[in-house]
């Protein structure tokens, strides 16, 4: 006689095999994405296009045909993208000159803090990283900027990644409507509906969450660029732009963006001025985290802080930057989805 298995035991097996087999197939998912993670982004800054750009192209397709809207929609916003890069590059080429200067004047004010009580550095030790930073600031401008323009990857694969972003763009805001259509038809009839509805509460939580996200962004890049200029920080204007930029990665962008504001404002206006930046992180976290947050996203985005931290760490370890920014987008749309199949009208 086989020996008794308890029922919590078999229930525990049940669900383990189970988990094994769920454990496998999204590995096996992120593995093949990892393969072809540049196509995996392109696709994503498609979908980010779309749902910026379609509702420009739906008001001007009543006065246009649908082709002319959606060139209209991207010839216009491609044209304010490179106007704001070309003004912060011209910002940073005209007051790189100023900010060495002000950086070397800084350090000069920061030697007697530091040779004091607690830290007593060595003077001599102070002052030849003063001269070592200061000729590396001149003499590697070129090379400074080119490394911040280009630190994402090489340049050909930048360009590749943002054609085929581009190329997807246009075709999910001319067309993508037929395009989901078409890809339910693929299914069972009571599959393809279960899928047109899951479909449906993603994309309206991707929307949702794209819009507020980027308002959050552009709130925080005008409040920092205020403050750094009332404070008479200098480039304050490339500042904003690193902070919406940085924004887009939820709880940790936005105080990496201002701590490099911080070291900004240290070297060259002192700690009183860096002090008060630092006051700064706090206010826009707090205004970001209980006002403009819960403002803009709560009705697209229902997650828990919890969740998203660990969803913007989990996101990092596993893609760096790119993880980092599409972690808590996707979390929120794999949860719509989920919602929006249990409701009680799901699949009828």
């Amino acid at each position: 006689m086989p020996p008794r298995v308890s029922p919590a035991l078999r229930t525990a097996s049940e669900y383990a095999w189970r988990l094994l087999v769920v454990g496998a197939a999204v590995y096996a998912a992120f593995t093949v994405l990892g393969r072809f993670h540049e196509v995996a982004v392109a696709v994503f800054l498609g979908l980010v296009g779309t749902a910026l750009l379609r509702p420009a192209a739906d008001r001007l397709n009543r006065w246009m045909p649908r082709p002319a809207a959606v060139a209209c929609a991207l010839v216009g916003s491609a044209a304010v993208l490179l106007g704001v890069l070309a003004f912060v590059g011209e910002t940073v080429a005209a007051g790189w000159s100023s900010l060495v200067a002000e950086f070397r004047d800084g350090l000069d004010r920061l030697l007697p803090y530091l040779q004091r009580p607690p830290l007593n550095l060595d003077p001599e030790a102070l002052t030849g990283l003063r001269e070592r930073i200061g000729a590396y600031l001149s003499g590697h401008r070129e090379a400074l900027l080119a490394t911040a323009l280009s630190g994402a990857g090489r340049l050909v694969q930048v360009l590749a990644v943002a054609a085929l972003g581009l190329f997807c763009a246009i075709f999910f805001i001319a067309s993508g409507d037929r395009h989901w259509r078409w890809l339910c038809e693929q299914f069972p009839p009571r599959a393809a509906e279960r899928v047109a509805v899951a479909g449906r509460a993603a994309w309206r939580t991707f929307t949702g969450y794209t819009h507020g996200i980027v308002l959050v962004a552009a709130t925080n890049a005008v409040l920092v660029d205020v403050a750094l200029y009332a404070l008479g920080v200098p480039l304050a204007v490339p500042l904003a732009l690193l902070e919406f930029a940085a924004a887009f990665v939820p709880l940790i962008g936005s105080p990496l963006a201002l701590a490099v504001a911080v070291v900004v404002a240290l070297a060259s206006k002192g700690p009183l001025v860096a002090g008060l930046v630092v006051v700064l992180i706090v206010v826009i976290g707090q205004l970001e985290g209980h006002v403009l947050h819960p403002l803009l996203m709560s009705w697209a985005v229902r997650l828990h802080p919890l969740v998203v931290a660990v969803s913007v760490i989990a996101g990092a370890v596993a893609a760096g930057v790119v993880g980092a920014v599409v972690a808590v987008p996707l979390v929120s749309v794999v949860w719509a989805a989920r919602q929006a199949l249990r409701s009680p009208s799901a699949g009828r």
